[in-house]
């Protein structure tokens, strides 16, 4: 897993406009699937100090990023929440709003997991096989048609006879660019057809990422639970969530197994299962020291009670940050009282 830790300064960009709040509230945006986590210790937070218990909302990354980057001031966030890190793109547009000076802090590690009901038999399914069923384009007879499976027999004989359904997240959603980056992409990229039909590494890539657009790939938004939900009722369908989703639903929904790994704990912690991210905070330095208790919450998050090993966090699914890089993150966290200084 990547690993990289960097304060980022001048990270903003255009946004709709946000209710403004209380700066005595910090106010939190972004990630459906780092949502939970940051939600129950924000609960904690509340229920344990004498700060107001912070707001949090799941608005998917790309959505986080837009809100959280508008501006300065009560109006607008003070922490975003992020299944993947911020993009070059968003932060050039960023800092034509003001906002500078944010850290950017790695709380945990999640996988990606295609489940499906108990009701149904576990699907065992390469990446390769995955990219068959949900690309926009694959290969045939040398050239790149429009996707025809609609059976997952059509995409592998082994497989089964049923209907490719696949719920999952929305163009905004970190866990659909994780997606696309860990799974479409290196199905794709060094095909034969993709790399003739585009010689260019760029454009290659975004084709790869493109999903099907014809029902067999269903965007269902960016709550989790309820793809969770629709799995219950349609024991045919696949969905496509983070794994503390997974976690937290285990008497009805199960992970499909991915190039022989299944989806648990310490697959994802040791790197063996392949649809594995980091999960991110990023805090807004401007608001240190104006927001009550934004350092503070801050170092409740990335505290050993909350992400380390038998944090409260890790019992809900988290998969904790190696030690060192652990207290890398906290040491970044502790430097915000600096800011707030300056």
């Amino acid at each position: 897993m990547k690993k990289t830790f960097l304060t980022l300064a001048s990270v903003a960009m255009m946004s709709l406009p946000m209710q403004a709040q209380a700066a005595d509230k910090i106010q939190i945006v972004g990630s459906s699937t780092v949502y939970p986590f940051v939600t129950v210790a924000a609960e904690e937070f509340g229920n344990s100090t004498d700060f107001s218990t912070p707001i949090v909302e799941s608005t998917g990354t790309g959505g986080g990023f837009k809100l959280f980057c508008a501006g300065i001031g009560e109006a607008h966030p003070d922490i975003s929440n992020a299944s993947r890190a911020i993009k070059k793109s968003e932060e050039e547009l960023c800092a034509k709003n003001g906002v500078k000076d944010i850290t950017e802090v790695k709380i945990g590690f999640d996988g990606i997991v295609l489940a499906n009901s108990k009701k149904a038999d576990r699907y065992n399914l390469s990446k390769e096989q995955i990219f068959l069923a949900l690309a926009k384009k694959v290969p045939s007879g040398g050239k790149l048609i429009d996707n025809p499976n609609q059976n997952w027999s059509d995409v592998d004989p082994s497989l089964p006879k049923v209907k490719i359904e696949v719920y999952g997240p929305p163009t905004t959603s970190g866990t659909r660019d994780a997606f696309a980056e860990l799974v479409m992409e290196p199905s794709c990229k060094d095909m034969p057809e993709f790399k003739a039909a585009h010689p260019d590494k760029k454009a290659r890539k975004k084709t790869c990422h493109l999903l099907r657009e014809d029902g067999r790939y269903i965007e269902a938004g960016e709550n989790d639970n309820l793809i969770v939900q629709k799995l219950q009722s349609n024991p045919k369908a696949l969905g496509i969530f983070g794994f503390g989703f997974l976690d937290q639903n285990t008497d009805t929904v199960q992970g499909s197994v991915i190039a022989g790994k299944e989806p648990t704990f310490d697959n994802i912690s040791d790197g063996s299962y392949g649809i594995s991210r980091s999960l991110y905070v990023y805090v807004k330095n401007g608001h240190v020291g104006k927001t009550a208790g934004l350092q503070e919450f801050a170092v409740e998050l990335i505290g050993d009670e909350a992400t380390g090993e038998y944090g409260y966090l890790t019992e809900k699914g988290l998969i904790p940050l190696p030690t060192a890089e652990l207290e890398t993150m906290q040491g970044r966290v502790s430097a915000l009282t600096e800011t707030a200084s300056n």
